[in-house]
């Protein structure tokens, strides 16, 4: 089972308390204090990593803290900096933190670590209290404790392409014969209740649980997962050729995105019927896209049609950079005004 909502609490190590100490030496009658500073505590940072089930583990052990620092020493030893801490999430994580708003994401295994929690200082020995008035303090400063913060975990997955349809509308027996992803299949409703993902070529594809009416509102499964679809870049709708009103399956599947996210109907989408295999090819509807997995030449037809509107859009978005770029290059040139010479002075 994929866990995709985590909520954690992050402290940070507590630095090390200060040492209270005295020189002891022979011939030194007044040595005076020599107590070190305690070690400052690790902080705790976040690391993607490729493996989507990485927050199950978070889910058991909720509570992270960073190591505490060592305290101090005599002759003026500082104590020992604690390690800093990195737990690994998976990439495509959006972090909450929930006290300030902030909001971070860890999109690839390249992206830096993210601070969730600095660890607190150490405290200082009587070494640094002594003054003109106080040559001999007896007394030290407690290390300072470490950042304590709340955040909520939340995995989007990171797939070019999305599945989406009412229950039964043969999206994960559709992943299958497109990917070999080997998604559990059956022949009623709600047999998928987490998203499963394949790889066609170089692409990802994630088939979402099916959505019914009132979704929006908390039935069925909801629409817990529909976050999954947001970073995709297409969407491939899926019509069961089995059902009655096909046309009234879409608009109910498009009113439950526009519920969830209105950003969602702006992204590039594909409808498909699937089992085709049920109905005659009379009865099939012109400019349509029909698909059975029985039938190996519709998914091949389907793939290239994935693999053609994505190389597409792709291109697309290459050249709309380009042209930012080349924009913005224009308009900082006409900024700069060419230098004029001067009429010189005669002497």
């Amino acid at each position: 089972m994929v866990v995709d909502n985590v909520k954690i609490t992050v402290i940070g190590g507590r630095g090390g308390d200060g040492c209270v100490s005295f020189r002891r030496e022979k011939f030194v009658p007044r040595g005076g204090p020599d107590g070190g500073r305690g070690g400052d505590g690790g902080s705790v940072y976040a690391v993607g990593v490729n493996n989507i089930r990485l927050l199950k583990k978070l889910r058991e052990n909720p509570l992270i803290k960073g190591e505490p620092g060592q305290p101090g020493k005599s002759r003026k030893q500082q104590g020992k900096n604690a390690k800093d801490k990195f737990i690994q999430i998976p990439c495509g994580t959006r972090i909450l933190n929930l006290q300030t708003g902030e909001v971070f994401e860890i999109m690839s295994e390249s992206d830096g670590p993210v601070l969730l929690a600095r660890g607190g200082k150490g405290g200082r020995g009587n070494f640094e209290f002594r003054s003109p008035t106080n040559q001999a303090p007896r007394f030290a400063e407690k290390g300072k404790p470490g950042q304590q913060n709340q955040y909520l975990l939340q995995l989007l997955l990171i797939a070019d392409v999305g599945l989406i349809g009412l229950p039964n509308a043969g999206k994960s027996s559709l992943l299958n014969a497109l990917t070999n992803a080997g998604a559990k299949t059956a022949n009623y409703p709600f047999t998928t209740l987490e998203p499963n993902l394949g790889t066609l070529d170089s692409f990802i594809i994630a088939d979402i649980p099916g959505l019914i009416e009132g979704a929006s509102c908390g039935k069925g499964l909801g629409i817990q997962f529909l976050k999954h679809i947001e970073r995709t870049r297409l969407l491939i709708h899926c019509l069961a050729c089995d059902s009655p009103h096909p046309e009234k399956d879409y608009q109910i599947v498009k009113k439950e995105l526009l519920a969830y996210n209105s950003k969602l109907m702006h992204i590039p989408e594909l409808i498909v019927y699937t089992k085709a295999d049920l109905i005659n090819e009379k009865d099939r509807l012109k400019n349509r896209l029909y698909v059975s997995i029985i039938d190996d030449s519709s998914i091949n037809k389907l793939k290239a049609q994935i693999e053609k509107r994505l190389k597409a859009l792709t291109t697309y978005k290459k050249n709309t950079k380009n042209q930012s770029l080349q924009t913005a290059n224009k308009q900082d040139t006409q900024k700069i005004k060419p230098h004029q010479p001067q009429d010189k002075k005669p002497v």
